[in-house]
This record gives C-alpha cells, sequence and structure tokens, in this order.
C-alpha cells in the first residue's frame, strides 16, 4: 500500500491510502471504467481498511467528494501534541454544538477536527466521572471522527490506534478504558 501524500488534484493508484468520507481511511482497489444511464465515466474503486467486504465506487472526475490525502508525519506528531492544549469551544445547546461540529468536520481540517475529538473526549471523561453516560449524538460523533482520526494517526506515525488513544489521553490526564 502506497501512503498518498500529493495534492488532492492529482488522480490517485491503485493501492493508495485515502481518506474518503465518514469511512476513514481506504484503500484504492482499482480504477475502470464504468457506464451508469448511458454514461462512461472512470470510477475509482475502494474499500475502508476496516471493511474489505465493502466496495465503494466513486467517480474519478466527482467534485463534490470528500476525499483527503493521508496526512504528512509531521503534522500528525503536531496533531498528537495538540491534544495538550485545551480543545473546541464547548457548546451547551446540543443541535447547535452537532451542527457547528459537524460543519468543522466536513471541513477535513484534521487540526480543528482534533479539537473537537480533544473537546468530545474530555467532555466524556468528565461525564463519566460523574457517573453519568454522554448523550448518545455526542457519543456517535466522537466515536465515528475519533475513530477516522486516530486511524490516520497511526498509519502516518506508523503506530498502532492504542498507541494513538494511549498517548492523546495522557496529554489531557484522561485514565482512557
Amino acid at each position: 500500500m502506497t501512503i498518498i501524500r500529493t495534492g488532492a488534484a492529482e488522480m490517485h493508484k491503485i493501492g493508495d491510502l485515502i481518506i474518503y468520507s465518514a469511512h476513514g481511511v481506504c484503500v484504492i482497489d482499482d480504477i475502470c471504467e464504468k457506464t451508469v444511464l448511458g454514461e462512461t465515466k472512470s470510477y475509482y474503486v475502494l474499500h475502508p481498511l476496516e471493511d474489505t467486504k465493502l466496495s465503494i465506487s466513486i467517480p474519478v472526475d466527482n467534485k463534490s467528494i470528500v476525499m483527503f490525502d493521508i496526512m504528512h508525519k509531521d503534522e500528525a506528531e503536531e496533531i498528537i501534541n495538540s491534544f495538550k492544549n485545551p480543545g473546541a469551544d464547548w457548546i451547551d445547546n446540543n443541535n447547535q454544538r452537532f451542527q457547528e461540529y459537524s460543519e468543522v468536520i466536513n471541513t477535513g481540517n484534521r487540526k480543528e477536527i482534533s479539537k473537537i475529538v480533544n473537546t468530545l473526549m474530555k467532555k466524556k471523561h468528565e461525564i463519566e466521572l460523574n457517573g453519568k453516560k454522554m448523550g448518545e449524538q455526542d457519543r456517535r460523533l466522537l466515536a465515528s471522527v475519533q475513530n477516522i482520526l486516530f486511524n490516520e494517526l497511526a498509519i502516518s506515525l506508523e503506530t498502532t490506534m492504542d498507541v494513538i488513544v494511549e498517548k492523546t489521553s495522557s496529554f489531557m490526564n484522561i485514565n482512557h478504558v
């Protein structure tokens, strides 16, 4: 597998690793021609690293597709270290928080996404210390985004997700279970 670190405008190759939407880190298995509704186009055929049975086809020329290259090692190290700092601002209104955090997540800006993961991890820890559970919407958002970000960090830093969870939790003084 090749970790792609080029500009997003360049054509990817078979075997490249990319970040695709909510599926996270994916491998490009093939680039082929497909005819849909009488129109023939080139498609990326990919699968998430965590679900080798799922096959996703994306038109190569589709500009609205959220597909990002794997971050560089130096950016990954910067993001890991950012967990020593405060995260994003906490928004008390559940719906507004979900909306604003989702907008940031959809930009693909890992530095801003890491601030949200930081904040949600700290809030989850705080809530659990009080013997309660985090709200379902926040819990799902954290699980999804943390999984994608930490998986990408692990790949970029050539380590495991467990190491990333341990390191970020220690930076935030959270005992991760």
